[in-house]
């Protein structure tokens, strides 16, 4: 009874641990098919590796069995650096994997040979095991697979996070000192080997490591995504439609200005074509140009409307499509249909923060029955989310009815021209 209990204390957690794992496995949205595939591989040879132990464990006390004991020690010396490596295959999702699977063939075959030679072992008439000549042959091998493990890891560093190359070294290291205490444990003292546990407790670790890595891919896809929806909402189908039909009746009332804005409208769209590649942050003298193309065209649309630039303050960057964004709503949403209507785009510095204000005198909006302006336009939304994400700024915003809106960008000083730093 006693060895049930202390066997089934060892056991449970690790086989919560399997089960937890094998769910988790299972419903991540995020971890690639043949990645789960392998985790879930993982899993079951590491269920019977307990198994192995455990039934190994339960022989080593009644009668002899040699036959089955043999069989036993055979399947553990074997399936140990087959777990190394699918853990490889994780690591290193291309390469020669064929050498790898040479040395556990030939670890294998080393052990099988206990079943007509003891060369790797045996278990002699006393029910008690022996090593033989080649029984350190999984050892090696295993030693082997972990440098080339740790090798891969190493260089996974240049695609993973700053700390996530640390989870898998983590595991090598637990696996090396795993091994160091078993062979301070006698035969029968134990019925799981602190390797078993080091391996299964390394399955869930890997496990977490490859969510991080394909959670960061996720969100660079949804970067990407966000590129593309941040350029369909600055060309809108209807200024296109609109910004030509001023074009074409330019030509037939002044053809010079009318060249003038079709070169200014090219460029517009090129601009923001070019956005979609744009990853890194762009001079502000940069964005306010691209600002005046778009404003020069909507005010011959609506002379109405009048821009002015207070851009004392031109020595930083920050995302393209950034000010833009926020002049095209206020001219939309805020000045057409004033007779005076002004928008005001000024950048100072102060305070060790670079600071720009797009300033409107519009209609307005009770800041009281919207949660943000931001949440009903998705252009403004973009802009927030880029501020915060690619150079730790933020967007405050203000609103009055009848008075205007007022939509301040603070970026943190350290995004002078040509010495961005990057945030880690």
């Amino acid at each position: 009874m006693t060895m049930n209990i202390s066997t089934l204390a060892a056991l449970f957690p690790l086989l919560l641990l399997l089960l937890g794992l094998t769910f988790t496995v299972v419903i991540d949205p995020y971890i690639r098919r043949e990645h789960r595939h392998i985790m879930l591989l993982i899993a079951a040879l590491c269920l019977t590796h307990i198994a192995q132990n455990v039934w190994d464990y339960a022989l080593t006390v009644g009668p002899p069995r040699q036959t089955l004991r043999t069989i036993l020690s055979i399947y553990g010396y074997s399936v140990r650096p087959v777990i190394l490596i699918l853990f490889l295959n994780i690591v290193q999702p291309t390469g020669k994997r064929r050498y790898y699977w040479l040395l556990a063939g030939l670890n294998a075959a080393v052990y099988l040979s206990a079943l007509f030679s003891p060369v790797s072992f045996w278990i002699d008439q006393g029910n008690y095991y022996h090593g033989g000549p080649l029984a350190p042959t999984c050892l090696i091998s295993s030693a082997i697979l972990l440098i080339c493990l740790l090798v891969q890891t190493l260089r996974s560093r240049r695609t993973a996070g700053k700390w996530d190359v640390w989870i898998p070294i983590a595991v090598i290291v637990m696996i090396v000192v795993s091994i160091a205490f078993d062979y301070n444990i006698k035969e029968g003292q134990q019925p799981v080997s602190f390797l078993t546990v080091a391996i299964i407790i390394g399955s869930v670790f890997y496990y977490i490591w490859l969510h991080l890595q394909f959670v960061r891919e996720h969100e660079k896809d949804l970067m990407a995504s966000q590129r593309i929806q941040i350029m369909m909402t600055q060309i809108q189908p209807h200024f296109l439609f609109n910004a030509l039909n001023t074009i074409r009746a330019l030509y037939s009332k002044d053809p010079s200005l009318a060249d003038r804005t079709l070169e200014d409208f090219s460029t517009y769209l090129r601009q923001n074509l070019e956005s979609l590649s744009q990853t890194d942050l762009v001079p502000v003298t940069k964005e306010l140009e691209h600002t005046r193309l778009y404003a020069e065209i909507e005010v011959l649309r609506f002379p109405n409307i009048h821009v002015e630039y207070r851009t004392w303050d031109q020595d930083f960057q920050i995302p393209a499509l950034t000010i833009q964004p926020l002049v095209e709503n206020a001219i939309r949403h805020g000045v057409r249909s004033r007779k005076d209507g002004l928008v005001t785009v000024t950048t100072v510095c102060e305070s060790g923060c670079h600071r720009i204000t797009v300033q409107d005198n519009g209609v307005g909006f009770d800041t009281k029955k919207q949660e943000s302006f931001a949440e009903t336009h998705i252009g403004l939304r973009n802009v927030k989310n880029r501020i915060e994400q690619m150079c730790g700024g933020t967007m405050i915003l203000g609103s009055e009815i009848g008075a205007g809106t007022c939509v301040t960008l603070i970026i943190p000083d350290g995004n002078k021209d040509g010495t961005r730093e990057k945030r880690k």
